[in-house]
């Protein structure tokens, strides 16, 4: 895990907007976020227009995102940029994880389209089949301040895909340590926090866990 090495600023307001259109990961960062007593807003809420990702790396992305809600709304805003990086595939589909899925958001096909480059390069074993979610969480401010967080999950990726929770490849990648995909967690394992503030298993938790321990006072 990493996050931007000045000191961050704190988020003393009770009020956040989440940069984000996805359903999924916006129901994954109310979850997250709940506990600390801040109102949320989604962009979607906002009916704030969707920026065009240019970046080409997932913390560039979610500054470009989380700036562009932050300017609109005058408050400060949370974005997630995050996805799947396949050891056997280079990295991708890395930051283009989402496109992988086409307009219609149809992962059932972007987790076939992996398993068939995995097929065609004689990736069957475990071992040849490592993969890990990134998400890299920034907080701007409308003056264009941000802080990012990045969190790491490894694992290996399995097929047929197994569960019906989570979202996007969720059910296709079983956490290193685990026996169980994404797909087959509770919001709780998935999460994995503990009344000590641990980071949790996911990504997302990870990240979370560095953005509440810089940004967010006690409360």
């Amino acid at each position: 895990m990493s996050h931007s090495a000045s000191p961050c600023r704190q988020l003393t307001g009770n009020k956040l907007v989440l940069a984000s259109h996805n359903a999924g990961k916006l129901v994954e960062i109310r979850e997250l976020v709940q506990p600390l007593g801040i109102e949320v807003v989604s962009a979607t809420e906002l009916d704030l227009p969707e920026p065009e990702e240019t970046g080409t790396t997932f913390e560039a992305n979610a500054k470009l995102k989380a700036l562009a809600a932050a300017i609109a709304t005058g408050l400060p805003a949370l974005s997630d940029d995050s996805g799947l990086a396949v050891d056997a595939l280079d990295g991708d589909p890395g930051i283009y994880s989402a496109r992988w899925a086409g307009p219609d958001k149809d992962f059932a096909q972007a987790m076939r389209n992996i398993q068939e480059k995995l097929v065609t390069k004689g990736a069957s074993q475990s071992a040849q089949r490592g993969a890990q979610f990134v998400c890299t969480l920034c907080l701007a401010w409308p003056d264009g301040h941000t802080d990012c967080f990045t969190g790491i999950i490894r694992g290996e990726l399995v097929w047929p895909p197994r569960g019906l929770s989570g979202f996007g490849y969720d059910p296709m990648f079983q956490p290193e340590g685990h026996d169980t995909t994404f797909g087959e967690m509770t919001p709780q394992q998935k999460h994995g926090a503990d009344d000590q503030n641990q980071a949790g298993l996911s990504h997302r938790s990870r990240a979370f866990a560095l953005f509440q321990k810089n940004c967010i006072q006690s409360r």
